[in-house]
Parts: C-alpha cells; sequence; structure tokens
C-alpha cells in the first residue's frame, strides 16, 4: 500500500485490563532514486509529496545545482515501493554515473553510502548575513507548525520540517518518519515553488545533526530552529556556514548555539512605532 497512513489493529493493555482498538500509524516504503535509468540510492520513507523529495534528494546531494537540471521526473508505483525516475541532461548524467551507489537507507539514515569522511563532514554553504529576526517571530513560527502536521495528529510517529517567509507565514511544510526526508521534502517544495528562502526560517521537530545543516545551507536559509538538541559537530558547521542554530526550542524560550547577532529584541520598524 502507498498510502501515508494505515489503520492497524491492535490488542491494547492498560492498567492490566485487556482490550482491543484500531491505531493510525505512519506508513513506511522503499523510496528507490534513479537517474538515466540507473538507481542511485534507497531510502525508507513516508508515500507523500513524493516530488518534493526527488527533487530535494538530488539537490541536497549536490546531484543537481537547480531544479532546472532534472528534464523530467516520473512516481513509478511498484508492488514493493516507488521509483522516483529522474532524466537529466547529458553532462549531469555522465558525472553521476562516475560516482553512482547503491544505499539501503534505513529510517533516519541522512549520509548512508558515503565513501569517505571527508564527504561525510563537507563543509556547508555559506549563507550571507544581513537578515535579523525576533524572539517573538522564532516562537509564533515553532507554535504554527502543529496544527499543520496532519499526518503527526494522526499518527504522532512523523518528524517535519516547515519555512517561515519574513512575511511572517509558514510556506511550507512537509513530513516523513525520517527526519532528512521531511527536510528533502521541504527543500524540493521550496525549489519548485521558486521560493527565495534568504530571508526567512527552516523549523525542525527533530533534533540537529550535521547533516540537517547542511541540507539547511543548501536551501540558503540563515537561521534553523529545532525542539531538540543539536550535536557538537552540528554546532561548529553552523557556525562556520553562517547560520544562526536554534534549538530546544519550547513554549517558554529558546537556546541559541551559533550567530546570535540574528535575533534582536525587535526590529527597527518597531523601535520606531514604539517612539
Amino acid at each position: 500500500m502507498h498510502v501515508p497512513v494505515q489503520a492497524i489493529d491492535r490488542e491494547i493493555w492498560r492498567n492490566g485490563v485487556a482490550s482491543e482498538g484500531t491505531r493510525l500509524i505512519p506508513e513506511e516504503t522503499p523510496l528507490a532514486l534513479t537517474y538515466n535509468g540507473g538507481t542511485y540510492a534507497v531510502m525508507m520513507g513516508t508515500p507523500q509529496n513524493l516530488e518534493d523529495f526527488a527533487v530535494g534528494f538530488s539537490l541536497s546531494e549536490g546531484i543537481v545545482g537547480s531544479v532546472d537540471d532534472i528534464r523530467s521526473l516520473e512516481i513509478v508505483r511498484l508492488d514493493d515501493g516507488i521509483e522516483l525516475r529522474m532524466w537529466l541532461a547529458p553532462d549531469e548524467a555522465a558525472r553521476i554515473s562516475e560516482r553512482r551507489r547503491h544505499i539501503a537507507g534505513p529510517t533516519g539514515c541522512g549520509i548512508c553510502g558515503i565513501e569517505s569522511i571527508a564527504e561525510a563532514v563537507r563543509p556547508a554553504a555559506v549563507v550571507p548575513h544581513g537578515q535579523t529576526f525576533t524572539p517573538e517571530q522564532i516562537m509564533t513560527a515553532m507554535q504554527a507548525i502543529a496544527p499543520l502536521q496532519s499526518i503527526n495528529m494522526q499518527t504522532r510517529a512523523v518528524h517535519a520540517a516547515a519555512f517561515w517567509s519574513p512575511a511572517g507565514n509558514i510556506v511550507a511544510l512537509r513530513e516523513d518518519v525520517g527526519r532528512h526526508n521531511a527536510l528533502d521534502k521541504l527543500a524540493g517544495a521550496l525549489a519548485r515553488s521558486r521560493t527565495d528562502a534568504r530571508g526567512g526560517m527552516v523549523l525542525l521537530t527533530s533534533r540537529v545533526s550535521v547533516e540537517m545543516v547542511q541540507k539547511t545551507a543548501a536551501i540558503g536559509a540563515p537561521l534553523m530552529v529545532a525542539v531538540s538538541a543539536p550535536t557538537a559537530l552540528a554546532v561548529r558547521t553552523a557556525e562556520a556556514a553562517g547560520i544562526t542554530l536554534i534549538a530546544i526550542a519550547r513554549q517558554d524560550g529558546f537556546e541559541v548555539f551559533t550567530h546570535g547577532g540574528r535575533i534582536v529584541a525587535c526590529h527597527a520598524t518597531e523601535v520606531a512605532d514604539v517612539a
């Protein structure tokens, strides 16, 4: 079945008493990403927003430099999984054939199949300075995620990645059983809609590992906010990339780990209004 949510019958034991009931749980299926007829990776993920995932994965992996490099994209549903078939221009296809790898990617795996340490900790793209954010904007943005997580509201079992725009709203949110997949789906959604990410923030319902920072840098967002803590390597990578990394975001506040200069009490226009 290739629907994102399944209803499963199960036996329930609570307080020493047994009962029966049905629970909605997220689907997980193999997703094969192929380029010009050759398989590049097989990841486990939620079968939803697959065009976004294909484009976002291709951008995050550096397979293409732009969504326009993908000449065609076809979603092929098979009995035991789904193929995301993409065709690239001859030059890109030749380059991919040299680095093609076959990956069995378990849920949550962000860098499966990497062949060297240097490749795993590659420098992230450097994000330009300029945009500032208020604590109120950050808190409001994070609180806006939960009502938009349709799959998680049914299952309580998936991650989300969202993008907040300077206009003050969530412009895209994607969900998946894998946090890396959710962020790749978000990257693809932004690329396909030609959204300029340089003035907004990426919001995550997961912890922050180095791959999440690398993907955010590829998106071009200057700030990322997560509900859980970052790893030390993620902090160092965000510092080098010029990204403001905020984590442990709760209802009462958050913690800033890098480039705190982007966080201001209020913007200049707000100061003028107060005056």
